[in-house]
């Protein structure tokens, strides 16, 4: 998977003068999701800066968030929440801004305009996008030729009443967004009314005799590729690594975006608001927004790059589907909402209870 791309030498040795000078520390300890950094690139920041960089990981915004509010927002220096999360850490006061008041960060003139004033942060001042990627149905084109790409293939006992399917594993909001898309109030819905009877169709495509439960995105690939479930959700770099790490296995699992609607989720980077060495934190940013680097982190995760100057770098793979969607795919793509206090509390008991029953 990782890209055999070659940072270029021209202008090195002062580049690398500048980011050590801006890091007081020589550690970084970076808190992310399993298996989302080129081990190269980590490799190469550390004999430039000579900042060693330790990681940990974690599995779930859930519990990214549970361990920053044990004090983990004084222990990790950078962390890589996602989009619709960014308001619950800022309003917890669990990070910090990403540079000092009137200064700015190298490379941040590359990121697109569409990810500089996110409505998840409004004005920029807590996180730069990493990858993005996008939400969708993966499924076994053996079993389903050519199916309509809607959330039906899930949720629609008459269109798929006997294979075996799954829903995804731990994201409540995501999850009634998928079933309000599939009803007709959006993906992006919010409230009591839509909540509830997304609920209610859990409660129901639990009780179906061919719903096997709930898995993570990468679990669903698997278990498609070996013929336990027929169709799952995962995410589109996900499936493309598979692809290319092995076209005889997973070859026959199509992927589509459900013409409802779906997801279209940003990774960020942040830093927690008591990190212990900050500086170093902005140093690494600072490098992962060149555009080489930025080349090398969407090669190795098959995700696209939110770097402008970057685009032209990355592999053919990552220039077409279902890494880049097309155009029409784009359009039927939504950030998540951010929900926060009553709206959360409510969000929170409707999952525990559409999981119970």
């Amino acid at each position: 998977m990782l890209s055999k791309y070659v940072v270029g030498l021209v202008g090195l040795g002062l580049m690398s003068a500048g980011i050590a000078a801006s890091a007081q520390e020589n550690k970084l300890s970076l808190f992310n999701w399993s298996d989302y950094m080129a081990p190269g690139i980590i490799e190469d920041f550390e004999a430039e800066t000579g900042i060693e960089v330790v990681q940990n990981y974690y599995n779930s915004n859930a519990e990214l968030f549970s361990k920053l509010t044990a004090g983990g927002d004084a222990q990790y220096d950078l962390i890589v929440p996602s989009d619709y999360f960014v308001p619950r850490l800022i309003d917890a006061g669990l990070v910090q801004p990403l540079a000092r008041k009137g200064q700015g960060l190298e490379g941040y003139d590359n990121i697109l305009d569409e990810f500089r004033q996110p409505s998840y942060d409004p004005q920029g001042d807590y996180t730069v996008p990493y990858l993005w990627g996008v939400t969708g149905v993966v499924y076994n084109t053996e079993t389903f030729a050519d199916p309509e790409p809607s959330w039906g293939l899930l949720y629609d006992p008459t269109v798929n009443p006997d294979y075996p399917f799954a829903m995804l594993k731990g994201d409540a909001q995501f999850t009634f967004g998928t079933l309000c898309a599939f009803q007709g109030s959006g993906f992006d819905c919010i409230g009591e009314a839509p909540w509830t009877e997304a609920a209610q169709a859990v409660i129901e495509t639990r009780g179906r005799d061919n719903f096997v439960g709930f898995v993570d995105a990468t679990a669903a690939i698997e278990q498609v590729a070996s013929g336990v479930i027929h169709a799952g959700i995962a995410y589109n770099g996900d499936l493309a690594a598979k692809r290319a790490e092995s076209p005889e296995t997973y070859g026959k699992l199509g992927f589509f975006i459900p013409e409802e609607g779906s997801q279209r989720w940003v990774d960020v980077m942040a830093i927690p608001a008591r990190a212990p060495n900050p500086e170093s934190a902005r140093a690494f940013i600072e490098y992962l927004l060149r555009p080489d680097v930025a080349a090398r982190l969407a090669n190795y995760n098959y995700y696209t790059t939110p770097n402008e100057a970057a685009l032209a770098l990355v592999d053919d793979a990552l220039r077409e589907p279902p890494v880049m969607p097309d155009e029409a795919a784009r359009e039927r793509l939504h950030f998540t909402p951010s929900v926060s206090g009553d709206q959360l509390q409510l969000l929170q008991e409707l999952w525990s209870e559409a999981r119970s029953r």
